[in-house]
């Protein structure tokens, strides 16, 4: 087999940008998505506020639990879903079994956080087909506040970018 990450150490200060930079194939992705639960790691540890979540990270819904978001190079929004409903779906909690949920809460929810990041014409109702590819990830970012991420993982963020959309979103990322 190949080795994509081997003695990897790596120790995330709170409130700060880090940087993982490498060639292509060098195991950046791989080493996001052992972090996110995706992949299991064969060996080593994984600590979220000094507590070992290595043997309870199991997939993306484990790390989201223990507040690790990850925005994907390839974003994984539904076109045909509103902006609103990509960023409840798998995280809205029912209110009388699985049938209700609260759509009123979460525009709230997803309306302060959005303000948060500078994005207070955010207009939930509109698809997600319709949206340019860097307020995909601006939204993609938003799922992740809105899910409580305090640790937030992005895969090559500026590759689809614009140098002017790729300044607007290190703009908003220095706001958190």
């Amino acid at each position: 087999g190949v080795t994509a990450n081997q003695d990897v150490h790596l120790h995330v200060e709170s409130g700060a940008f880090h940087a993982v930079i490498g060639e292509n194939g060098a195991g950046k992705s791989t080493l996001l998505n052992i972090l996110y639960g995706r992949y299991p790691p064969d060996t080593g540890s994984i600590f979220v506020n000094a507590k070992d979540v290595s043997r309870t990270l199991n997939g993306p819904a484990d790390a989201i639990r223990n507040g690790i978001g990850l925005v994907s190079q390839h974003h994984a929004l539904i076109p045909a879903l509103t902006v609103l409903e990509n960023v409840m779906l798998g995280a809205e909690q029912p209110l009388h079994g699985p049938f209700f949920l609260r759509p009123d809460a979460a525009a709230q929810r997803a309306r302060s956080f959005a303000g948060q990041l500078g994005m207070n014409d955010l207009d939930l109702n509109v698809r997600a087909s319709r949206l340019s590819v860097a307020a995909q990830q601006k939204i993609e970012i938003l799922k992740a506040l809105y899910r409580d991420a305090h640790i937030l993982l992005l895969d090559e963020p500026t590759a689809m970018l614009a140098p002017r959309e790729s300044d607007a979103l290190f703009a908003m990322l220095h706001t958190l």
